[in-house]
């Protein structure tokens, strides 16, 4: 029988929300362990200071679980989202995992499939855009990852404030995708199915591009009452809701 390939995202893990992290560890000992590969598509943590912070007991409770799993014959694959993008080689060893590279193509359940975390998607958020571009050059990596552990944390912790403020005043709909951009990466990579996370707002689309109906599958985010996961297998796709 095919073992599935499980999907995830936008978990936001933290001491904070014991719930959602003892949901989290269920699903790695349960639906994960008998699947041949599990991804992780972005804010698994609802922040990562730095691979310096591996010795902090919560991260360290989180890391050892995953390279359990790993350890256990699964593939499991991470791909840094907006919360987690200063992840990086240290964790991905620690882990015993592959660090995903955004976008990536792989072929999934016999069709080509794009891997994303989504948050590129959202083009009509400029201001988020020109945020985003910002924090990922890799000089204001160094820079700020040169600084003092307790200066990063107090530093993200003052950015998200702020992100949440601003989100507050945006219109809803430019924090989700913009359909001319996921007709332009489906088109761009030449695949059929597209799964990301970032939004928040689980469903199943579907894209005509270029004469062919592309699928597009966004993954929900976690919260302390319920999680969710995207399943794929000899029987094809479906949800795997986690009480």
């Amino acid at each position: 029988m095919t073992r599935a390939d499980l999907f995830i995202s936008d978990l936001h893990l933290a001491p904070q929300e014991p719930a959602t992290v003892e949901r989290f560890l269920a699903f790695l000992q349960g639906p994960a362990r008998d699947a041949a590969r599990l991804y992780i598509l972005g804010d698994l943590f609802d922040y990562w200071a730095g691979d310096d912070d591996l010795g902090d007991p919560f991260n360290a409770r989180i890391v050892a679980a995953l390279r359990a799993l790993a350890d256990s014959g699964a593939t499991v694959g991470f791909m840094p989202g907006n919360r987690d993008f200063l992840v990086g080689a240290a964790f991905a060893v620690a882990a015993g995992l592959e660090l995903l590279p955004e976008p990536c193509r792989r072929e999934i359940g016999g069709l080509p499939t794009l891997l994303m975390h989504g948050d590129t998607l959202c083009t009509d958020d400029a201001d988020y855009q020109r945020f985003r571009a910002q924090v990922r050059a890799p000089a204001w990596r160094a820079a700020f990852l040169a600084r003092p552990l307790a200066s990063r944390k107090r530093e993200i912790e003052t950015l998200r404030a702020r992100s949440e403020a601003e989100k507050r005043g945006k219109p809803a709909e430019i924090m989700d995708v913009n359909p001319r951009a996921v007709v332009a990466a489906l088109r761009a990579y030449d695949v059929r199915v597209l799964i990301h996370g970032h939004t928040h707002r689980q469903g199943h689309h579907h894209h005509s591009v270029d004469g062919h109906v592309c699928e597009r599958w966004v993954l929900g985010d976690w919260r302390p009452e319920r999680g969710n996961a995207l399943l794929c297998d000899a029987a094809g796709w479906r949800w795997l809701d986690l009480p």
